[in-house]
């Protein structure tokens, strides 16, 4: 019988993986196939891919087939050498994702077949319309949308059997593909923190009831451990939206009353509209949505940026949350909004360079969240912020962070302890807050004109 390869990509979990379930119906044997690309890159999301990869190989019990270089090209050339006569996979969003699959169809001999599900949202994102057959730019609208088309499918339980295909294919040690930094080891504290993998990212999802009881109300709070940290875990599918979504409401049942579990779900879906906007607008990374944007009158000032980047800005809360992004590989949505507002605002520099640290330092780093979130904060997104809108990091701090808990644990020399000495403010809020409104000006300036009858 003729193999199928099955090309895992952000879909690392044997249960509801709903590619997984369709080759399984076959009653062919599977070779898995990961594919390390250029996609797969930020030191940060590197070391977890790693890890992740070494857990889905445990689990499989067969070695996972392991390749680097361009996919679709990878998978055409096993296609032939195994004599398989499918690939089976879940779709992805991204603009170069798209373009894989679409190039896998052009590379395969015509008797392979190429299936590609929609595995990865809960809503699809050609199914979302307005009433007038546009697409959705601000998150309400879409949220309701995506609500209104019902509960997600049931997830899928983890497969009884797998037949995976006997072959004598070369493989490449998952230690020689570099995904883990090299000297000097910067991980300790990725290490410290996170614990990649599908059966971790399930404990997580069934210990959630104490975070979904105060989430409504604290969640918004860095100094409060009321965050689900499952992020990293849904980036690379080690965990369903599917399996949140009901994993959320089975808690809900048995609880009989969880208070924050619908501000949790919402923020699921921001995840759903991300991808959204990112299927519909490719250009999301690297441009404005608002095109007037393109004429704001950015900074470029190295010192500032690396100033912010090494959490050195003179604004503790900023700092605290950029020294918990280096170490953790992670931050608290909120300080992520503060830290954002503070470089394309405070500093003004462009928000490309703030999403780009944000891709090679995170842990979670999603291109289409990571870029809707930094066009949001810099107000040239859909449903954004508006740029006259420039956070005080100092009053953030105080509603936020009210007894100091959260910016003394990331900044210690505040104690006056440590012998080192914290940095003075490296500009005045209050005249960068004017410097960012007379900039803004200028892009209100150009929207008008383009406005006005010619």
């Amino acid at each position: 019988m003729q193999p199928i390869l099955f090309w895992f990509r952000r879909d690392l979990r044997l249960a509801d993986n709903l590619a997984l379930a369709g080759a399984i119906k076959t009653g062919q044997p599977i070779i898995p196939v990961y594919v390390v690309d250029s996609q797969d890159s930020g030191g940060a999301s590197r070391w977890w891919l790693h890890h992740s990869l070494a857990s889905l190989d445990a689990a499989l019990g067969s070695p996972l087939v392991l390749r680097s270089g361009q996919p679709e090209q990878v998978l055409a050339d096993l296609a032939a050498e195994t004599g398989a006569d499918a690939i089976f996979f879940n779709k992805r969003y991204e603009p170069e994702s798209r373009a894989q699959e679409e190039r896998l169809g052009e590379l395969v001999s015509s008797d392979v077949a190429v299936a590609g599900y929609d595995d990865n949202l809960i809503s699809t994102p050609p199914d979302l319309r307005t009433g007038t057959g546009g697409y959705y730019r601000v998150f309400t609208p879409f949220w309701k949308a995506s609500a209104a088309l019902g509960e997600p499918a049931e997830p899928l339980p983890e497969p009884a059997s797998l037949i995976l295909a006997k072959h004598n294919l070369p493989n490449e040690p998952l230690n020689a593909l570099g995904l883990l930094p090299s000297e000097p080891d910067w991980s300790g504290g990725l290490r410290e923190t996170w614990a990649p993998g599908a059966s971790n990212a399930l404990r997580l999802l069934d210990e959630l009831e104490p975070t979904l009881a105060g989430y409504a109300a604290n969640r918004d709070r860095p100094d409060l451990d009321v965050t689900s940290r499952l992020s990293p875990h849904l980036h690379f599918g080690e965990v369903s939206p599917r399996q949140v979504w009901h994993g959320v409401r089975r808690l809900q049942a048995q609880a009989g009353h969880l208070a924050g579990a619908e501000a949790f779900l919402r923020q699921l879906y921001w995840r759903e509209f991300s991808a959204y906007l990112l299927f519909h607008f490719p250009h999301l990374p690297t441009a404005p949505l608002r095109p007037e944007f393109e004429y704001f009158p950015w900074s470029e000032n190295e010192d500032h940026l690396r100033a912010w980047q090494q959490g050195k800005t003179g604004f503790p809360i900023v700092d605290a949350g950029m020294r918990q992004l280096w170490h953790t590989g992670w931050m608290h949505n909120r300080v992520r909004m503060i830290v954002a507002s503070f470089l394309v605002k405070d500093l003004m520099i462009p928000w490309q360079q703030g999403a780009d640290w944000f891709l090679d330092t995170l842990v979670d780093a999603d291109l289409a969240n990571n870029s809707a979130s930094w066009q949001w904060v810099a107000g040239s997104g859909s449903d954004a912020a508006p740029y006259f809108r420039v956070f005080n990091p100092d009053l953030q701090a105080q509603k936020f962070d009210p007894n100091g808990d959260y910016v003394r644990r990331w900044i210690p020399e505040l104690s006056g302890k440590t012998g080192e000495r914290y940095p003075d403010p490296i500009v005045d809020h209050g005249e960068a807050r004017q410097r960012a409104l007379e900039a803004y000006d200028v892009v209100k300036g150009i929207r008008a004109s383009n406005a006005a009858p010619g």
